[in-house]
């Protein structure tokens, strides 16, 4: 069965740093792209950052240009999110997706993606 695991988030002062992982069984990330999202409590899922399964397209939101970095760790069958300068506008609920088709270009689209993580909780807060 295919499974998706978000690990790394937490409470982190304004200005701190985390870094989020995106964990897969049952399959090999390398020929997905994968996007993170991130839903705010009575906000729609947004599109924060993706990744192409070629490792040849990175596309980010403009509210985190900058601030994140989206990479691929192949040994570990793994993606990040290196999070920086994190904002209070940060807060939410943050999900790895992952999209069979294959495209030249990634898609920050929830209706793209075919497989779902449970989401791990972002909170920036003094």
């Amino acid at each position: 069965q295919l499974q998706l695991v978000e690990s790394g988030g937490g409470l982190v002062q304004p200005g701190g740093s985390l870094r989020l992982s995106c964990a897969a069984s049952g399959f090999t990330l390398d020929y997905y792209a994968i996007g993170w999202f991130r839903q705010a409590p009575g906000k729609e899922r947004e599109g924060v950052s993706c990744i192409s399964s070629s490792d040849g397209s990175i596309n980010y939101a403009d509210s985190v240009k900058g601030r994140f970095t989206i990479s691929r760790d192949h040994a570990k069958n793994a993606v990040h999110l290196q999070m920086n300068s994190l904002k209070p506008e940060d807060t939410a609920v943050y999900y790895c997706a992952a999209e069979s088709f294959t495209r030249t270009m990634c898609v920050m689209a929830v209706e793209t993606y075919d497989y779902w993580g449970q989401g791990t909780q972002v909170t920036v807060s003094s």
